[in-house]
């Protein structure tokens, strides 16, 4: 090659480099912006067609689980996700069995899900424990932190987050003694293998020593001791608190049974417990604690954010629930006020 063609070879070749770093914005920036619009219409499965399998477990039956898993599922459909068309949700209840938990948990890790859904803390621990890779979502669980599931509820580091169901616990001791002015003893009944139990019963000891009341514990391992318990504890009390515990939620038809007779009414962690015979609570609206997930769910899967660098999310505004055949049964008469909250809740 002569030396004009070479002059010539340079100047294209040099024509050809400006070309290309005029277009890639000099700094890559431009590529870098398409690589992210392509990632989040990637993302999408209403554009790219693909369809998202979730599975979902849930511990057990009862109004405040059952509420979450259908916030979830309605929160998606909102957001476009709906069941049978771009998304497909295995649902599975493991009726309170730990072992199905697992089974259930195993099944979603080895089956090419794309995100799992644990609802309760046994849940989400079988969960956690079956995968370290597909994104895991939990919900009413009450400190993921404590139970083991992420490294720290601010930054979880893992490929789990989601929602904590954490009560205002000094609020709801409060309730107990403007309900009750005389209250001197508070019963604690708990289920001890519950870890969210456990971790809410330690907050409401703080807040009873606060203003100087005792404290008398009713722990069950089983649903056949809740009714054993609920006598022995009914005794010696004026009132009795139950926190968001599922083994109490799914058997507060037998507590009521015992501490209406007696006279001693009982302050829950939820609504759902105060609809199956608490009566009262300022708490948690599971539902919109599940709509809460699916926004952090939809997230996960256009590629927004990994679950590693989600906080856990937390419910800001509480609802004031009553039960005014509970009221009747024990003797006592709701505030105006209270009774007012608790409309105003209904209808929010």
């Amino acid at each position: 090659m002569g030396k004009s063609g070479r002059f010539a070879a340079l100047f294209l070749s040099a024509a050809l480099v400006f070309s290309c770093t005029a277009c890639s914005g000099g700094s890559g920036q431009s590529s870098q912006a398409a690589s992210s619009q392509q990632a989040a219409g990637s993302g999408s499965s209403a554009e790219s067609g693909k369809v998202y399998k979730i599975g979902i477990v849930q511990l057990l039956e009862h109004d405040a689980l059952d509420n979450a898993y259908k916030g979830f599922v309605d929160g998606l459909k909102a957001k476009g996700y709906e069941d049978g068309k771009n998304i497909e949700i295995d649902y599975e209840n493991a009726q309170n069995e730990q072992a199905n938990c697992v089974t259930i948990a195993s099944k979603f890790a080895n089956g090419g899900y794309d995100l799992i859904l644990a609802i309760a803390t046994p849940a989400a621990q079988a969960a956690a424990n079956a995968t370290s890779t597909i994104p895991i979502l939990v919900t009413a669980v009450t400190d993921p932190a404590d139970a083991k599931l992420v490294k720290s509820n601010d930054k979880p580091g893992t490929n789990v987050t989601g929602t904590s169901d954490l009560t205002p616990v000094k609020e709801q001791i409060d309730m107990i003694k403007e309900l009750v002015p005389d209250v001197k003893t508070v019963g604690l009944m708990y289920c001890s293998s519950e870890t969210n139990s456990v971790y809410q019963i330690g907050l409401a000891k703080k807040e009873c020593e606060a203003l100087g009341l005792k404290y008398k514990e009713g722990t069950v391992s089983s649903s056949n001791e809740i009714q054993q318990v609920a006598q022995s504890l009914v005794s010696g009390v004026q009132a009795v608190y139950v926190p968001t515990d599922n083994m109490l939620a799914a058997g507060m038809q037998t507590v009521t049974m015992v501490t209406n007779a007696a006279k001693v009414p009982v302050i829950v962690g939820e609504s759902g417990i105060v609809k199956n015979g608490g009566l009262a609570t300022y708490g948690i609206n599971y539902y919109k604690l599940g709509k809460q997930t699916s926004e952090m769910a939809v997230k996960i899967l256009t590629g927004e954010s990994k679950p590693a660098d989600m906080p856990i999310e937390y419910q800001k505004d509480m609802d004031v629930a009553v039960n005014e055949k509970s009221a009747a049964a024990v003797g006592i008469t709701l505030p105006q006020s209270l009774l007012d909250k608790a409309a105003k809740s209904s209808n929010s």
